[in-house]
């Protein structure tokens, strides 16, 4: 981990940085480190990764609470890897409560009247970082994450190979007893959980070694998602039985991931469309100029028309973000940003000065200064 910079150096921010100071900070860095921007730099393209990497911690609450108090190895899938089956390896940087994940694994608190009855699993999260391009376009990734699967060993019996659960004497497999109260109305009788069994309706005298007898175990796996083009931040996918496995051979629960997506240094989501600003000189905005202009597609040539003025917006149809689970995309916004040069030389302003007054405008003073009268038009009588 010594190798590692600290993610609030990558970016520039202290420790108190706001989100959006975090994500400020970051399209600087991924813009001046950019590969488009800086072709064959192999220290740009590493300070480009180191910065992405970064932000995925810093920008995920939770994740920037583990860096917070543990560091890198709070949040480094690799950290502490090299265990075989056990619940740390490889997913060192993960929460996780067996007691709450096999409390849902055997139906939670609620018990059903018949308690070998098939019951779904538990629906699990897991969160996904994406590019915007990946975003935009569409990928697949691999999303790893914990979750409750039957045991391999006694295959959900929760007894010792070779040995199997003996069913409850007391409440004579159905989890449940009959029990009498005496109320201010008389007596009642009423149905709870059987004390013997714990309303498991069996009881295993030899548990299995592997699960301890809970039948099932907790694993640490890699599911590959295809994330849909056009999907957005924040939004969550719904993978169909890739979540805890059922009990009594019912199905599997769901899995739900959220996806983050990383700012982009000069792209801007609205909707499907994308804006980008296009810097371009004071010549060019007058004379017009044929530009190269990146789009999610890669750059392309776009002919500026002469005259263009300072903010103008031009559009390219059909080069913004595919439409999720849908057709058509979205546009491509140009906001043209005119660069006013500084620091101009005397001889250059000596030119601008005749450039103006070829215009028949009063020329401009030496000191900066321009005459009032000739700036706003004439004077009223």
């Amino acid at each position: 981990m010594a190798d590692k910079r600290d993610y609030y150096e990558v970016l520039g921010v202290s420790k108190t940085a706001s989100d959006d100071e975090i994500k400020k900070a970051y399209r600087q860095k991924a813009k001046q480190y950019h590969p488009d921007l800086n072709p064959g730099d192999k220290e740009a393209e590493n300070k480009f990764k180191e910065a992405n990497e970064a932000y995925e911690v810093l920008s995920d609450a939770d994740k920037k609470a583990k860096y917070d108090r543990y560091g890198h190895a709070g949040v480094d899938p690799n950290y502490g890897a090299g265990g075989g089956g056990g619940f740390g390896g490889g997913f060192g940087g993960m929460d996780f409560d067996l007691g709450d994940l096999f409390g849902s694994f055997f139906g939670g608190g609620a018990r059903q009247a018949n308690p070998n009855a098939p019951r779904r699993g538990s629906d699990t999260q897991a969160r996904v970082t994406l590019s915007f391009e990946e975003a935009a376009k569409g990928c697949k990734r691999k999303v790893e994450f914990k979750r409750v699967e039957i045991c391999p060993e006694c295959h959900g019996s929760c007894a010792a190979a070779g040995t199997s659960p003996e069913t409850c004497p007391d409440c004579n497999g159905r989890g449940q007893i009959n029990v009498q109260q005496r109320t201010p109305f008389g007596v009642i009788q009423t149905s709870k959980a059987c004390p013997k069994c714990g309303g498991k309706g069996k009881i295993v005298k030899n548990p299995c070694k592997k699960c301890n007898g809970k039948g099932a175990i907790a694993k640490n796996v890699s599911v590959e998602v295809t994330i849909p083009a056009g999907i957005d931040d924040r939004q969550v996918l719904n993978v169909r039985g890739e979540g805890n496995s059922g009990v009594n051979a019912g199905p599997s629960g769901d899995l739900h991931v959220t996806v983050l997506v990383r700012p982009h240094p000069f792209f801007e989501r609205d909707g499907y469309d994308v804006w980008c600003d296009v810097n371009v000189s004071y010549a060019q905005a007058v004379l017009g100029d044929s530009l190269e202009v990146p789009t999610l597609d890669g750059k392309v040539r776009y002919d500026l028309p002469a005259g263009t003025q300072p903010g103008t917006v031009l559009r390219l149809r059909g080069k913004g973000i595919q439409a999720l689970n849908g057709r058509g995309r979205g546009d491509q916004l140009l906001r043209i940003i005119v660069n006013v040069p500084k620091n101009l030389t005397e001889q250059q302003k000596e030119m601008l000065r005749a450039y103006d007054a070829s215009f028949g405008s009063k020329p401009v003073k030496g000191n900066g200064e321009e005459d009032k009268k000739g700036f706003f038009g004439k004077k009223k009588k």
